[in-house]
């Protein structure tokens, strides 16, 4: 039996953050759903398509990773591709209080569906994608924060090139 996670996220847009918790987990399960919620509660720079082909790029480099994209319960989508596991990434303590209520209720929904928390490395505890658009917004540097093709779809959004 494969060991299947599903990733959830908004990923508007995927930072090194994002790749480095998607790399761990790749590691340890045996196929990775990367999957972009369409919240529609969220204002989104890119749309789910755009999100989906920068994730795919991002990540060409981790074979066991799949894109897809969903509305709807995050444990529905689980149960829709046999995943028995959610990769969270955490960067802080305020990020676990969400977490946990988040997991609490997926628990709840279908107690066969674990969460796995993945600590952010250190030098992306303070990285997000809101971050990221505000300094790239402005013209700022972000080559540390996201992948090449992230920086360049941004210029695009921003009108920088």
């Amino acid at each position: 039996m494969s060991k299947i996670a599903i990733c959830p996220g908004s990923f508007d847009p995927i930072t090194f953050g994002h790749v480095d918790i998607i790399q761990r987990g790749a590691n340890v399960f045996d196929e990775v759903y990367v999957v972009v919620l369409n919240n529609s509660a969220k204002q989104s720079l890119f749309t789910v398509e755009e999100r989906m082909d920068l994730i795919r790029r991002a990540t060409a480099h981790i074979p066991n990773v799949k894109v897809d994209s969903f509305q709807g319960l995050t444990v529905d989508y689980a149960k829709s591709v046999s995943a028995n596991a959610i990769i969270r990434g955490l960067r802080a303590v305020s990020d676990f209080e969400y977490e946990m209520q988040g997991t609490s209720m997926n628990r709840l929904l279908n107690n066969q569906v674990e969460t796995f928390f993945i600590m952010t490395k250190n030098q992306y505890s303070f990285l997000s994608s809101s971050i990221v658009k505000e300094v790239a917004k402005y013209g700022g540097d972000i080559s540390l924060l996201v992948p090449e093709v992230v920086i360049e779809a941004m210029k695009e959004k921003f009108h920088l090139i």
